[in-house]
């Protein structure tokens, strides 16, 4: 008995601590819940909670204190500083876009008008001075000496491929291919724009490569004159690249002359639709900076191909309507209409290829500081390249079928009678040569601007490398045949190692013991370097970095952006 009452009491007592510790535990919770202010509104308790806090939980279960909570509650921003900061810097950048896209693409449609008057003012006349030249010397007996230098050879082939092409182009007859094109259907003609666009990608690629071989094949040291003979394939294969170039550029003007003239415009909005559709396919792919700078050299030369298309397009309407000034406010419209679909395009694209890749809008002024100093180089005494060309390589824009359109375009609809036609002529070529030069003048001055501020001044006066001979040219480009005897061919792959690594030592010692050929100063130098550059040291005679044992990869700069990607130069 005494057991069973011990057991009992014992019983009691422990009920009676767990009561206690129970109601402790509710009271703290209750206290908790006080201080916070954070009420349970879905009901979820503990077991162990008593009865009391299950009753106030689902007091607090209502309808109008959800809403007072959803209304009042509240969230700091500046607890996630750095994420909101970088949002607002990319609207900042998206709003600064339109201003530094639109000073580069005026710098570079000014370095494209430049190229393009050049051809028309100073190289008939550098052609005159190189033929007056070849024709003189012989006489003066200085027969032993140089005729032509290489410049005056390559503006004298410059010159005859033009006069070729143009006697060849008044052989077409454009009002036939204005009807032919006009009797297609819209569709059909939608298509054949597309394609033309492509062609003439393709076309100014592969072109400026031809002009690059006729130039070198008709310049570079020969030891025999038979050797001379390989320049009549190279010339004829560059006349026939401009012939076709132009009458390309001729179907696509006249397909959008077709458009103009169309009654319910539906042609010219769908050709207008094409450049949204070129935001779809450019917008959402990974871009660096010289992706960009290359996105950016293409559009300014596609703009200033549009503006000479459209001004084409206004003569042959105009010629049509006998040169009545009403007509010109009829073609105003679309002509605005054009030129502003092609501006928001760009415009649009590039915002977002920098916001979505994290691209600042300074990188603009690094891109035309790159555009300044190939203008700027060209014009030293050490320079490698005519200026025409240097803007070829760079933004695909070759300025010779171009401007052999715009001259077959005039002649036929300008008819020139008279001595005062001939006076107004002479008067129209000189005030074209005063714009040639105040643009020039105007143009090296910015570009100085810009590489002074880009702080490029001194990469302009250090000296080219030594030209070589074609002797020691012809050495160094010759293949280096290394035979391996059947006892040394290599069994395993650390074998295959050593001879790959034997060969190409034997090749860069071959490379590195020939003369190099000039480089372009725009090929060596860095408009912005990368973090990494500034721990590398470049031996000036070798070429090699100073960690030379150790293979890296070649990074591309700003500067070395002139072979093809988008915008119709060249690859590597």
């Amino acid at each position: 008995m005494a057991d069973s009452l011990s057991m009992g009491l014992g019983e009691e007592k422990e009920k009676e601590t767990e009561d206690k510790e129970g109601d402790r535990k509710a009271a703290r919770a209750e206290k908790n819940n006080e201080k916070d202010g954070v009420t349970e509104t879905l009901g979820f308790n503990d077991r162990s909670s008593g009865p009391k806090v299950k009753r106030r939980s689902l007091s607090d279960l209502s309808l109008i204190r959800f809403i007072t909570t959803e209304l009042t509650r509240g969230y700091f921003l500046e607890h996630n500083e750095a994420k909101y900061t970088e949002r607002r810097e990319r609207v900042y950048t998206c709003l600064r876009i339109p201003k530094e896209l639109e000073k580069l693409m005026t710098f570079g449609f000014f370095l494209c008008l430049d190229a393009f008057l050049y051809v028309f003012t100073l190289l008939p006349l550098r052609v005159i001075l190189a033929l007056l030249r070849l024709f003189t010397l012989p006489c003066c007996g200085l027969g032993g000496s140089r005729l032509l230098q290489p410049a005056q050879v390559c503006d004298v082939l410059k010159g005859f491929i033009m006069v070729i092409c143009y006697s060849m182009m008044s052989y077409v007859d454009y009002a036939m291919m204005y009807h032919l094109i006009r009797g297609q259907s819209v569709i059909k003609l939608y298509i054949i724009y597309n394609m033309l666009e492509v062609a003439d990608r393709l076309f100014s690629s592969f072109g400026q490569d031809i002009l690059d071989a006729l130039y070198w094949t008709a310049t570079e040291p020969k030891e025999k004159k038979r050797a001379h003979i390989g320049v009549i394939p190279h010339f004829f294969m560059a006349v026939l690249y401009v012939f076709l170039h132009a009458i390309l550029i001729m179907v696509q003007a006249t397909t959008l002359n077709v458009a103009f003239n169309s009654h319910n415009k539906s042609l010219l909005t769908i050709m207008m639709s094409n450049n949204f559709v070129e935001i779809k396919g450019s917008v959402f792919k990974k871009f660096e900076k010289n992706n960009l700078f290359q996105m950016s050299n293409s559009d300014i030369k596609e703009r200033f191909t549009n503006y000479i298309l459209l001004l084409i397009v206004c003569l042959r309407n105009m010629e049509q309507f006998s040169w009545n000034p009403d007509h010109l406010w009829v073609l105003f419209p679309d002509v605005v209409m054009v030129i502003a679909s092609e501006v928001a395009v760009d415009v649009v694209k590039h915002a977002f290829i920098t916001k979505f890749n994290d691209i600042s809008a300074d990188v603009y002024g690094e891109y035309r500081a790159s555009l300044a100093f190939d203008l700027v180089s060209s014009r030293q005494k050490n320079a490698y390249t005519d200026y025409s060309d240097s803007v070829s390589r760079r933004m695909g824009f070759i300025p010779l079928p171009l401007a052999l359109l715009l001259i077959r375009v005039v002649t036929s609809s300008v008819k020139i009678q008279g001595s005062l036609s001939f006076m107004c002529v002479l008067l129209f070529y000189l005030g074209m040569i005063t714009l040639k030069v105040l643009n020039s003048i105007v143009l090296l001055g910015t570009s100085c601007v810009f590489v002074k501020e880009a702080n490029m001044e001194e990469k302009l006066f250090d000296p080219p490398p030594s030209a070589a001979s074609s002797r020691a040219n012809s050495r160094a480009h010759r293949p280096k045949h290394v035979h391996i005897s059947p006892q040394q061919e290599p069994t395993s792959d650390k074998g295959a190692t050593s001879v790959a690594s034997d060969t190409s030592q034997t090749t860069n010692m071959a490379e590195s013991s020939a003369p190099k050929l000039p480089k372009s100063d725009s090929d060596t130098f860095l408009t912005t370097p990368d973090e990494d550059d500034d721990d590398k040291i470049i031996n000036s005679e070798t070429g090699l970095e100073g960690d030379g044992l150790k293979h890296r990869a070649p990074k591309k700069d700003l500067l070395e952006i002139d072979r093809f990607t988008i915008c119709g130069n060249r690859i590597d």
